[in-house]
């Protein structure tokens, strides 16, 4: 039997916003950051969890410091007890009622709790010698239903019907998942839509997506109509009419300008609408894809839990389902949330970018393709260039498509060099000091 020995966390940033990288209508200037957990066990194999959330800049200490008050709960635990049972584990924190008290089941703690469940299944991962999407695609239906928490869902997704949908992938596994390895997966890219860049770069960056094999990009919008109109003209008349452009206003409308906005808008032929409102409120969404379509309301990233997922799917609020890796409690959630969107025929076309979201989020969309919809038809992984040198297994794209990591884990795991070089060192003078 081995034990948990330890954990360490880390307040880890990276200065995004010097260069404008990553703002948007909502976050103009964010700095990129990772509140990140490495867990140690007394197992001769030496092998170690590795999970972050990610964060964009202040704050990224409170998200620590909730990691921390999750984490140590682990030491002295028995490592093959939790990694043979991480739907019981991931349960027994999120069900905490001291800690859930804090939500319920969202926000700080939520996150903190996909962190350390996150860990293990980088610890499970690197023990079978398997990439986390083909350890998930490998499972019977049976284990992958056992991992998720149907309280809440039962009146969209029973036990049943996961069951149902996962034994109807079963016969095209191996043939996907050998496709998937062969020809990877597609991918968007964000890069050159940054609400910072000029509009030079912007011409420049689409360019470079074209060249590179990407079939969409993405623009952030909604700061100001007319700006809006000008960058999109721009990035069609750069990018051709053939290349799908999609926008995300970053939930900075309420739902009327969001219907003004986007009818503006729709003459660029949009691919989607990410964001358009607040990303608790779903008759909102639901209201801004009726008046709209047939233009495609994209929201998911900012969801809190599986429940609010659930309520999208049910008022047909989103015609494209994100997820992201970290915003929710760990893989469980996300397996959930994926089987949701598959009950209700909805593509999921994940959130990533940030610190380590790419690396860490195309592991749910191969799982999903293989084991779970079975297609990738209308599914796409977000992409951007920034931040992956610093990765152990960093991301690689082909002519605009992920190709299948092999290594195994999460992919979750950042260089020690980078975590030393970017740890955030709070240099604040006290208010006497300033007098």
């Amino acid at each position: 039997m081995s034990i948990v020995t330890g954990f360490e966390t880390s307040d880890v940033r990276f200065e995004t916003s010097a260069l404008l990288d990553g703002s948007d209508a909502m976050n103009p200037d964010p700095d990129y950051s990772a509140a990140y957990l490495r867990v140690t066990t007394d197992d001769v194999d030496g092998l170690e969890g590795h999970s972050f959330v990610f964060t964009i800049g202040r704050g990224n200490d409170v998200q620590v410091a909730a990691i921390d008050a999750v984490a140590h709960r682990v030491i002295g635990r028995d490592v093959e007890a939790i990694l043979d049972d991480l739907g019981g584990f991931w349960r027994e924190f999120v069900h905490d009622s001291q800690l859930r008290w804090l939500g319920p089941e969202k926000g700080v703690m939520h996150m903190a709790i996909g962190a350390v469940v996150n860990a293990f299944w980088d610890l499970k991962a690197k023990r079978a010698g398997l990439p986390l999407w083909q350890l998930l695609a490998r499972m019977s239906p049976e284990e992958i239903v056992a991992l998720v928490d149907f309280r809440y869902l039962s009146d969209a997704l029973t036990p049943e019907d996961a069951l149902g949908i996962l034994r109807a992938a079963l016969p095209g596994r191996a043939s996907r998942e050998a496709e998937l390895i062969a020809h990877g997966y597609a991918g968007y890219t964000t890069t050159p839509g940054w609400l910072g860049y000029s509009d030079d770069k912007l011409r420049r960056l689409a360019r470079e997506a074209v060249a590179d094999g990407f079939q969409q990009i993405k623009l952030k919008v909604g700061d100001d109509l007319a700006d809006d109109i000008r960058r999109l003209g721009i990035a069609r008349e750069t990018v051709g009419p053939d290349i799908r452009i999609a926008i995300d206003a970053n939930q900075r409308w309420d739902r009327d300008q969001a219907i003004e906005w986007i009818r503006a808008l729709e003459r660029f032929d949009l691919a989607w609408v990410e964001e358009p409102t607040s990303p608790d409120d779903v008759l909102a969404h639901a209201a801004i894809a009726q008046a709209v379509a047939p233009v495609r309301i994209a929201t998911g990233e900012h969801g809190m839990s599986r429940v609010l997922f659930k309520q999208l799917l049910q008022a047909e609020a989103a015609a494209v389902l994100q997820i992201d890796s970290t915003r929710v409690a760990g893989v469980n959630e996300n397996i959930a949330i994926l089987l949701l969107a598959a009950k209700f025929g909805v593509p999921v076309c994940p959130h990533a970018g940030g610190v380590g979201l790419c690396e860490a989020v195309q592991h749910f969309s191969m799982f999903d393709y293989v084991a779970v919809s079975g297609t990738q038809e209308g599914r796409m992984i977000e992409y951007t260039k920034h931040l992956h040198e610093h990765f152990v297994a960093p991301v690689e794209l082909v002519r605009g498509r992920y190709r299948a990591p092999l290594t195994p884990g999460t992919g979750m795991e950042m260089l020690a060099e980078s975590l030393r070089a970017h740890e955030f060192a709070d240099v604040t003078l006290p208010a006497a000091a300033l007098a």
